[in-house]
């Protein structure tokens, strides 16, 4: 057992040494254990042979052999081990600090192990309850997807100008990730002139979505605009068949025609119905039905924080020009003066803020969780999130909203319920279907 403390403390494979003048071992007389030599002690004119093991007995007998270096001369000749000064060095005993573990040989005593050592990390939270921390993720997107929908309808009650607050939504999301990328949270991915090409056209039209959206929360009810945007499945449906040339299962389409139906009845009576709100929420589904689009084309192996806050960067080029040719002489008169009046400056620029804030918060973690799901149940996430929305927004406003309005609704979000069940049943049928041969073909 001293030989194994003693060994603990060593790190390099010691030579082959053969104590008696014999230049031929024989390794089979006995059962031979593994010693080290620190290697502090190896000085640059002595230079290790061959590696090579040692007989336990000669340990335990000739115990300087630990705090030795052997020149190769000198070992050759089967001379006794000598010190880095020329001088036989005697046994010093170190205190067992290191990771690695030396134990006696069991049983029969003839060994002495050395593992590795290395002991397996502790599991973190995460790992440990992977699940707990899903619900957590959608929870947190559920929360923040609601406050801001609400905070952005109280604002646009008192200050009516949404290409305006869209150009902040964008502007505080951006600064959020150069902040975030100043401090390496997360590191950011370079990005050359090719990608800039290929990301250009998703902002464009993440940008005109997002604009039109806010053109369509600040004329209607949040409920309705939400209504009208269950039915972008429908678009994105009808540009795979007929842009992207994809077949479209007739179930796909079948279940698509409840949607159509809530989002018509709704339509026909809700209260706060105008023109505006309706064609503006039309237009964002088509734009976020190319966004998807784009998307697919643009492809890239970068990581989607990254990916998203580029989009959001070029995005934001694109709403300011609206913003100051339709809403900067407005604003200028009198928009800001009347918001300052009603609520006051600190209070306005602490709405602005955190609406932006609120935006990009809940779009990353979106994307977030929706890394961590498979389709089903993203698709299934999705469309209760929706419900949550569309039910918070009418009890905090008191919207109130008919009968039949209410039965279109409900109608339409039972629709992309049944619409995003079976294109995700579907995708999972087409990813077994795949070889795993020609997918890893498809890789390379």
């Amino acid at each position: 057992m001293a030989s194994a403390t003693a060994m603990a403390s060593l790190r390099i494979p010691c030579v082959r040494q053969n104590f008696g003048g014999s230049l031929n071992p024989k390794p089979d007389s006995a059962r031979l254990s593994m010693a080290f030599v620190a290697p502090s002690r190896v000085g640059v004119s002595y230079s290790l042979p061959k590696l090579g093991f040692l007989r336990r007995s000669e340990l335990e007998t000739r115990p300087a052999l630990l705090h030795a270096v052997v020149p190769q001369s000198e070992f050759l000749a089967g001379k006794s081990p000598i010190g880095l000064n020329g001088s036989a060095l005697p046994l010093r005993r170190r205190r067992i600090e290191p990771s690695t573990v030396c134990s006696a040989a069991a049983a029969d005593g003839d060994e002495i192990a050395v593992p590795s050592g290395i002991e397996k990390p502790s599991q973190s939270f995460a790992d440990k309850y992977p699940a707990l921390i899903t619900g957590f993720f959608f929870f947190m997107w559920y929360l923040l997807n609601v406050i801001f929908n609400i905070l952005n309808k109280k604002i646009y009650n008192y200050f009516p100008y949404p290409y305006f607050v869209s150009v902040i939504h964008l502007l505080v999301g951006v600064a959020y990730c150069l902040v975030s990328w100043s401090i390496g949270l997360p590191k950011r991915a370079p990005i050359d002139k090719d990608l800039l090409l290929l990301l250009t056209p998703v902002a464009i039209c993440h940008a005109l979505g997002h604009v039109m959206t806010n053109v369509s929360f600040a004329t209607v009810a949040v409920s309705f605009t939400h209504t009208i945007k269950a039915l972008e499945p429908f678009f994105n449906a009808s540009a795979s068949q007929f842009v992207l040339g994809q077949q479209i299962p007739f179930t796909l389409w079948l279940s698509l025609a409840p949607v159509v139906l809530g989002v018509s009845m709704a339509s026909l009576t809700e209260l706060s119905f105008n023109w505006t709100g309706f064609i503006s929420a039309m237009i964002s589904n088509i734009a976020f039905t190319y966004r998807s689009i784009y998307s697919k084309k643009a492809m890239t192996g970068m990581d989607s924080t990254n990916v998203y806050a580029y989009i959001s960067i070029i995005a934001l080029f694109f709403c300011l020009p609206p913003a100051i040719i339709i809403e900067g002489p407005k604003l200028m008169q009198s928009g800001f003066a009347d918001a300052i009046s009603k609520v006051g400056l600190v209070k306005f620029l602490s709405d602005l803020f955190w609406v932006g804030m609120f935006y990009h918060l809940y779009n990353q973690l979106a994307t977030n969780t929706l890394e961590r799901v498979a389709p089903l149940t993203h698709a299934v996430g999705n469309v209760l999130k929706r419900v949550f929305v569309i039910g918070f927004s009418i009890v905090v406003f008191g919207n109130r909203i008919s009968t039949q309005t209410a039965i279109g609704t409900s109608i339409a979000i039972a629709g992309v319920a049944i619409y995003s069940f079976i294109k995700a049943k579907l995708e999972e049928e087409k990813r077994k279907a795949v070889p795993p041969s020609s997918a890893a073909s498809k890789v390379a």
